[in-house]
């Protein structure tokens, strides 16, 4: 299934001034109850899990972070994406005891383990590349991101 079959504009907020992990959490979980795509223990596990296992990443000149957990919580799949103009500091998928600062966050709320994979793997793909990163994180709407995501997911 493509990507951008997840992403709901309803789950998208660009240039948002939250300067904390939890803050974003909060956001997502909190817009995700209401419409009804998460159950209510969503912001507990997601928080969990990212204790656990950090999804900050270090990449070249910029910081990502995909925050995901248990497909239990998810009623109706999805993929939140946040872009922010300060740095959010998220620990390191490679060591806990960094900090990476995070500019672009792509919260999974997916709920079959295929969904999950393939999500994944073309996130990581599109991720990659630096300028793909800029032009998504410079986006003015969430059309123009949409868009961006639908072309380079078919790369």
């Amino acid at each position: 299934m493509e990507l951008t079959t997840f992403i709901k504009p309803e789950m998208m907020w660009l240039k948002v001034e939250e300067n904390d992990r939890d803050a974003i959490f909060r956001l997502v979980a909190g817009e995700g109850e209401r419409l009804g795509f998460v159950h209510d223990h969503f912001l507990t596990k997601l928080k969990g899990r990212e204790e656990e296992f950090p999804t900050g990443l270090q990449l070249d000149g910029y910081g990502v972070a995909i925050p995901h957990t248990d497909p239990d919580c998810v009623i109706e799949q999805f993929i939140a994406v946040l872009t922010t103009d300060s740095a959010i500091p998220f620990q390191s998928m490679e060591n806990k005891e960094k900090e990476v600062g995070v500019n672009v966050i792509f919260v999974l709320g997916l709920n079959e383990p295929h969904s999950q994979l393939e999500a994944l793997q073309t996130l990581m793909a599109i991720i990659q590349d630096k300028a793909n990163m800029k032009r998504i994180v410079e986006a003015e709407t969430k059309e123009e991101v949409l868009g961006l995501l639908k072309v380079l997911a078919q790369k």
